[in-house]
């Protein structure tokens, strides 16, 4: 599934990345323990969580996440937002919740990389 499709079904503002709309998304999950994002499989995946910090741009680039999804309108550290630029990973926002937002992209048909997230 492309970003953009992804940024479609969420009505998701993006932060950063306007340029990577384009990017294949392999898997998603949902997690606010940036130690379960490290413990899953989420190389290519979309990362959906309500942390809105550095650390959580971090353990993206340390896990190879390939976006970043914040839910419920939450708004991102400007420091989150300056290293996402520097680093390449596309950072949105929608309103829904971390469950709605996991469900819709559920139903749209995408699917957790190995069942954990």
């Amino acid at each position: 599934m492309k970003l953009s499709e992804i940024k479609d079904t969420l009505d998701a503002e993006v932060l950063s990345g306007h340029d990577r709309m384009d990017i294949n998304i392999v898997g998603g999950g949902g997690a606010d323990l940036m130690e379960d994002v490290l413990s899953a499989v989420a190389k290519g995946a979309v990362l959906l969580t309500g942390l809105t910090t550095e650390q959580v741009l971090r353990t993206a680039m340390i896990a190879g996440v390939a976006a970043i999804i914040i839910v419920r309108g939450k708004k991102p550290d400007p420091k989150m937002i300056e290293a996402a630029v520097s680093s390449g990973i596309p950072i949105l926002r929608t309103k829904y919740s971390l469950f709605v937002a996991c469900g819709r992209l559920y139903m749209d048909g995408l699917r957790g990389l190995d069942g954990s997230w």
